[in-house]
């Protein structure tokens, strides 16, 4: 890919100060597709310095310019949008239909609900003999994740650009082909030098030198709860405000009174889309005991249909996961699983049949979990679900808020009033009663370790922004 071994910075491809060359491997073939150079805290320096001196100007550009801007942007991401979806596939392994349909469309989404956001939102207000006034928080930094590359850096990126801020991105080096091309979609868009600057790098380098560093207003994480942790205290010396999107350990409450057979079958698809690799994924399922086997069947029957494939190849199917090192990372969680005494369903330890290239994992299920067992405590971010039975909807609402995440939820039951009230008692920041999508436009973010502060739409401007009263 061109540039692959450059960085953005200050309107221009540039190379790094030192070179550092790392190999980008695609997941299906184990083979390298593209080589980007890590960068270092001086690269961060420079570009943070190009950051700053943009703002003194694009932090009072009006919102007009700011919706010219964006729209601009929106057009180059629509003319890309194929290329976007095949650099998504290849670097982390989505199976191309799923890539189009579902991870590329994630940019253009973003961009768009961040730009209706911008046209309606209310920067100024008066309240008493104040004048309340919201104004862009300055330079940001933001540390992105791989499992879906240009959802995290849409989301974060278009909020920022439409309030006013500017930015040095640090996207994942796992999969960072689809922020090299969001990064020449921002040049073409016309946004002023210094405006968006983007750095590769690991966590340990780039990572941490925007975290701790002394001119970046604020960081925006997505990632494990634990590099969250460790993000949030080298912010503190500076006392940066942080925003956190990590783990999760999504329960799926199956009601007494739902449909087992399409609420068994809904919940394995979701847990399995994108090999598992989503922090919201539906991973504990919750079923009554006097359902329980029926609900057991069902997923028998539903596992052994989910299709493993090469990304390359148009269908309905999963692909490999990510990496290497995260592939053995699943081995492991599933065999802690056996060793701790759940039952295996399906799957379990070790490639399927005909895909000895390739990090592909088993689609896996256990059955018999209790919640105080590791595979139903940590995140395994892999394609595996483990199924709990419980005695009464008080014991359903108790174990699904028996965990140290709070991210999503999920509920199933036939009277909506109940799933509602139910909704009402789970500490997660977002539930989806009986299958409804969560769109663009609604607040995207958890309780507990899940993290802090919402991402989409009008909600993710908030970070995005301090708040002066003018007292007159």
């Amino acid at each position: 890919m061109k540039n692959s071994k450059e960085f953005y910075i200050n309107g221009q491809w540039v190379s790094p100060l030192v070179a550092n060359d790392f190999p980008v491997i695609n997941p299906a073939t184990e083979q390298t597709i593209a080589t980007i150079s890590l960068g270092s805290a001086k690269d961060v320096d420079i570009a943070v310095s190009a950051a700053r001196t943009a703002f003194s100007s694009f932090g009072y550009s009006s919102v007009e310019e700011r919706i010219s801007l964006l729209e601009a942007l929106l057009k180059q991401y629509k003319d890309n949008y194929d290329a976007m979806a095949h650099a998504i596939s290849l670097e982390m392994g989505a199976p191309i239909d799923f890539a189009i349909n579902a991870q590329a469309d994630c940019g253009k989404g973003h961009i768009k609900s961040a730009l209706s956001a911008l046209k309606e939102f209310e920067f100024e207000r008066t309240l008493a003999n104040a004048q309340i006034i919201k104004e862009p928080i300055g330079v940001c930094g933001f540390i992105t994740p791989w499992n879906w590359p240009i959802n995290q850096i849409a989301c974060k990126v278009a909020p920022a650009l439409a309030t006013g801020c500017t930015m040095i991105l640090k996207p994942s080096e796992i999969a960072p082909l689809s922020a090299q091309l969001f990064s020449q979609m921002v040049h073409d868009a016309g946004y002023p030098a210094g405006v968006y600057n983007m750095v590769h790098g690991d966590g340990m380098g780039v990572g941490s030198a925007i975290s701790a560093h002394k001119d970046i207003d604020m960081v925006s994480f997505t990632g494990s709860t634990r590099a969250g942790i460790a993000i949030a205290k080298s912010a503190a010396d500076t006392v940066k405000r942080v925003a956190q999107e990590l783990g999760g350990k999504s329960p799926n409450i199956i009601l007494d009174d739902a449909n087992i057979e399409k609420v068994v079958k809904r919940g394995i698809l979701g847990c399995m889309s994108n090999t598992g690799q989503s922090c919201n994924a539906p991973t504990r399922m919750l079923v009554p005991a006097s359902h329980y086997q029926q609900a057991v069947d069902v997923a028998k029957a539903t596992i052994a249909k989910i299709k493993v494939g090469n990304p390359e190849e148009h269908g309905n199917h999963i692909g490999p996961l990510v990496s290497e090192d995260h592939f053995n990372k699943v081995q492991t969680m599933i065999q802690k699983g056996i060793d701790e005494g759940a039952n295996l369903l399906a799957g379990g330890i070790g490639k399927p049949t005909g895909f000895e290239t390739g990090y592909y994992a088993k689609p896996t299920i256990f059955t018999d979990v209790d919640n105080d067992m590791t595979i139903a405590r940590e995140e395994i971010f892999g394609p595996v679900l483990v199924m709990i039975p419980y005695e009464d909807e008080e014991q359903a609402i108790e174990i699904a808020n028996d965990t140290p995440y709070g991210l999503a939820a999920y509920i199933h039951s036939e009277d909506a009033d109940r799933a509602k009230r139910v909704a009402r008692r789970i500490r997660a920041g977002m539930i989806s009663i009986n299958g409804a999508s969560h769109y663009y436009t609604s607040p995207f973010g958890g309780y507990k370790q899940s993290g802090n502060g919402r991402e989409w739409g009008e909600f993710g401007f908030d970070d995005f922004l301090e708040i002066k009263a003018i007292n007159s």
